[in-house]
């Protein structure tokens, strides 16, 4: 027995000078470069059946761009995608606010990557305002506005003249003007994307042919202006919320809610979920210098409406979503990636150029 520990402790020691050795020897290496990534396209859901993904926002830049490289992301919630040759980088963030702030964060902590001069192109559905974006249309975002901050009273508490029972911070009533500043103590409410970088975009793009369908035809007849009119790539901006929301009330507090918090800039045009989220991470990713956010570009495709057609209650509209699923769901899809595709092209084909200057209309 006394020989035997005698021999352990003979190897132990032994084992630990080499692996003194070895960490040393490693720390004297210089190490690996982080790979300089020119463009991360960020998506938010996907669906997968067992461990395949096979529909989605993140399904075409796998199949059609292709992105065939995949890489563990164990601080994320799906794999990322890469393209070594256009060093493009694909991100699926997870759906709603907080997922989404979370993996662009995760991202853009990675060590592996360098991202301080990267572009990023959300490309992701939404609910369009039939008002501003027909259904399948794309909207190349000026303004992303939070919905979720705020004070709220249920409409069955709230003053007969109040018009929503909806109010910022530190007001005490829908609306009161000055409003306040988008960013304090409270929360970030909103933000301006590069309006240069949005509308070279919107004129990069604004060609685009995008899919058109009978079913299509069919969702929009009930409608009137846009939401009558065929898929188009417009300029129109979002107002985040975690909550799916329906209804031409919640559309007229939308439609106020924007412009309120953008000084009369900013007109609603798409519902999504997690755009606040991204900017937010990406603001403070900027701060450490690992992000810029004058490199943002948001596209969001109206896959239904977030109003009824006319002559049909929100409960009613909901229920037939609910059945029948969103009405321009593929074309939504197939219609980002016709618009984002070519964005993502000349950004990444471009990198002599667009690595220093940040393209502006």
């Amino acid at each position: 027995m006394r020989v035997t520990l005698h021999r352990f402790r003979l190897g132990a020691g032994f084992v630990a000078a080499v692996l003194t050795l070895t960490a040393g020897a490693a720390i004297a290496q210089p190490q690996a470069r982080p790979i300089e990534i020119r463009v991360v396209v960020v998506t938010t859901w996907e669906a997968a059946r067992g461990d395949r993904d096979f529909y989605g926002e993140l399904h075409a830049w796998r199949t059609q761009w292709p992105m065939q490289t995949q890489l563990p992301f164990p601080a994320g919630v799906h794999p990322l995608l890469y393209d070594p040759q256009r060093h493009v980088l694909a991100v699926l963030t997870g759906m709603a606010t907080a997922r989404a702030s979370a993996s662009i964060m995760a991202l853009g902590l990675d060590p592996r990557f360098d991202l301080s001069h990267a572009y990023w192109l959300l490309a992701g559905t939404a609910g369009g305002d039939p008002k501003v974006a027909p259904l399948g249309s794309v909207a190349i975002e000026r303004f992303v506005v939070d919905g979720d901050l705020g004070q709220e009273v249920d409409a069955r508490d709230m003053p007969p003249n109040w018009p929503t029972g909806i109010l910022p911070n530190g007001r005490e009533t829908p609306f009161a003007e000055p409003a306040p500043q988008p960013f304090t103590d409270d929360g970030d409410t909103a933000f301006a994307l590069n309006r240069g970088l949005a509308d070279w975009a919107f004129a990069l793009t604004r060609g685009v042919k995008l899919a058109d369908t009978p079913r299509l035809a069919k969702a929009r007849a009930p409608y009137a202006g846009p939401g009558a009119a065929p898929p188009s790539v417009i300029e129109g901006d979002g107002l985040m919320s975690s909550r799916f929301w329906y209804g031409e009330h919640m559309t007229a507090w939308a439609e106020r809610w924007v412009p309120y918090w953008t000084r009369g800039q900013g007109v609603f045009a798409m519902s999504p979920e997690e755009d606040t989220g991204v900017m937010q991470a990406l603001t403070q990713l900027a701060r450490a210098g690992r992000a810029r956010t004058d490199r943002v570009l948001m596209l969001r495709a109206a896959s239904d409406f977030v109003a009824a057609p006319p002559g049909m209650a929100a409960a009613d509209f909901i229920s037939l979503e609910t059945h029948h699923g969103l009405p321009a769901e593929q074309e939504a899809l197939d219609n980002l990636f016709a618009v984002g595709a070519p964005i993502v092209r000349a950004l990444a084909d471009g990198w002599a150029k667009t690595r220093r200057q940040t393209p502006a209309s």
